[in-house]
């Protein structure tokens, strides 16, 4: 069985309720709910922190357990963090960038991601379909 890491980042704990307007009334049960309906064969294990350092653990630890790849949200650390880029560039598994909203229609900051160099791609703006969309490139892509 495949294991696909769900990550998300801060904040993201609050999906269900946090700005309805950008980021839906889904909560993240329910995704992963969904998640684990559509994807049968895989494993979805789901991660959030509010902490750059507990990610990057996570990172690291999803590597050294064999994950077959990684569905991260890494929220607003996406146009902060070298340290995540580091973490990702480091690991073996692949990494798809997910975001709900489509950031660059919003404010000029979140235009800009820091850990896009070194994700396999990014997929943005399809709401909680973005995770979906996200372990399906993963999956397309090692077969």
């Amino acid at each position: 069985m495949k294991k696909i890491l769900i990550l998300n980042g801060p904040n993201l704990d609050r999906l269900g309720a946090r700005e309805p307007e950008i980021y839906g009334t889904q909560t993240m049960s329910d995704c992963l709910e969904a998640l684990a309906e559509l994807f049968p064969s895989c494993e979805i294990v789901y991660f959030q922190s509010n902490h750059e350092g507990a990610l990057i653990d996570r990172l690291w630890q999803a590597n050294d357990e064999g994950f077959f790849g990684v569905a991260f949200n890494a929220g607003a650390f996406t146009h902060t963090s070298v340290a995540l880029l580091d973490a990702i560039r480091g690991i073996e598994i692949p990494v798809v960038e997910v975001h709900l909203s489509n950031v660059h229609q919003r404010e000029d900051f979140r235009h800009k991601s820091l850990i896009s160099a070194g994700c396999e791609g990014v997929i943005a703006g399809f709401g909680m379909q973005s995770y979906r969309l996200a372990v399906q490139a993963l999956l397309a892509r090692k077969g």
